[in-house]
């Protein structure tokens, strides 16, 4: 019996060395510093507008500027007035312009454009104070009543009418009355540019572009009509080239350049400012100033 359970003993102790230990599996730990991050990008949608939508907005800004934009008459004033102005302005007297024509001889186009430029379409001191639509001065013959107004100088004597009719007739006495001025009466009256250069050289104005300054308003305002509506001839229409004279941005009025003829006088009364403002607003310590000079009027 003892020795049926040493036997028994000894096989289980061998059974129990014969036994495999389970393997020990290991893991080796991946450091987060090595991992690399993942970026996800995303690409921004850019929306372009269309081509024609960009034309339209473009044309809208550009007519836009156009009609903020108004036109400078530079004449014995400076005035700004539109074209629906300058259109009154003919409606007004262009029969008196016709009337003229038939009776002294000068073309109703020349009368229309030097009234328009000289007057600043009705709308200049002259114009509003005197009634005076052409820029005529006293001269030593002139009787009737008169102003003091700036121009070449300081305070030239004007001529002074009661009513506009009266300058218009007066304006065509003028021309007809001066020696300087017969030379015009050889030229045809269709001839509204020969008209315009022949005022020029007989020295009606200083101002170079006197000649291109009247055709273009004849042209740009179909003047040459009531020439042929008098002379009994076929017009023909000219194409509306819009030739500026001069043209002022209602944005940016804060400097006027000194034009030929100008005083500090005269530019502080455009600007209603008085003399001694407006050299402080330039730093001015004379009187004096040149022709091309900016000066800040506000």
């Amino acid at each position: 019996m003892f020795k049926k359970i040493v036997l028994l003993f000894i096989i289980i102790t061998l059974i129990s060395c014969n036994a495999t230990k389970s393997p020990i599996v290991t893991t080796k730990a991946v450091s987060q510093s090595n991992k690399k991050p993942v970026i996800r990008t995303s690409k921004k949608k850019i929306i372009a507008k269309p081509i024609a939508e960009k034309k339209v907005l473009q044309e809208k800004r550009e007519n836009e500027k156009r009609e903020q934009e108004d036109e400078i008459i530079e004449s014995t004033s400076r005035t700004v007035v539109s074209n629906d102005v300058i259109g009154n302005y003919i409606s007004q007297y262009k029969d008196i312009a016709m009337n003229n024509m038939k009776v002294y001889g000068i073309p109703a186009s020349i009368i229309l454009a030097q009234g328009i430029l000289e007057s600043g379409a009705g709308r200049g001191d002259l114009a509003v104070t005197a009634n005076n639509h052409f820029g005529i001065k006293c001269h030593v013959d002139w009787t009737g009543e008169s102003v003091r107004h700036d121009d070449d100088s300081s305070q030239e004597c004007f001529r002074k009418y009661k009513e506009p009719a009266e300058s218009f007739k007066d304006h065509a006495l003028f021309l007809t009355g001066r020696s300087r001025y017969s030379s015009l009466f050889a030229l045809s009256k269709s001839d509204y540019q020969a008209w315009a250069k022949g005022l020029r050289r007989a020295g009606y104005a200083t101002d170079p572009r006197y000649p291109e300054k009247l055709i273009s308003y004849i042209e740009r305002y179909n003047l040459g009509q009531y020439d042929s509506q008098v002379l009994g001839i076929n017009y023909t229409r000219t194409e509306n080239q819009p030739v500026k004279i001069a043209s002022v941005n209602t944005q940016s009025g804060d400097y006027y350049e000194v034009q030929k003829g100008d005083t500090l006088y005269s530019i502080s009364k455009k600007y209603n400012l008085l003399v001694t403002d407006l050299k402080l607003k330039n730093h001015l310590s004379e009187n004096t100033i040149s022709i091309g000079q900016k000066l800040r009027v506000n």
